[in-house]
């Protein structure tokens, strides 16, 4: 059974305003050796996954009827 998608809210673009956007949803990809170190792995506007500060962005309990319909890959 796949894992169920990850979503984050941008809060702040951490100085990468073409990379990330405020007030935007996105999805995220596990990474526990980033995570460790205070990062988190995002697919961002590029549509490539890159690490950024877990402090901008906030964490998002949706339900999956609504990931499933978000999630892009």
């Amino acid at each position: 059974m796949a894992a169920q998608a990850k979503f984050v809210l941008c809060v702040n673009d951490g100085g990468y305003p073409e990379s990330l956007e405020t007030r935007k949803l996105y999805e995220t990809i596990e990474d526990t050796k980033a995570s460790a170190e205070g990062m988190i792995r995002v697919i961002d506007e590029s549509g490539e996954e890159y690490l950024y500060p877990q402090s901008n962005f906030v964490e998002l309990s949706l339900p999956s009827s609504i990931t499933g319909k978000l999630k892009l890959a």
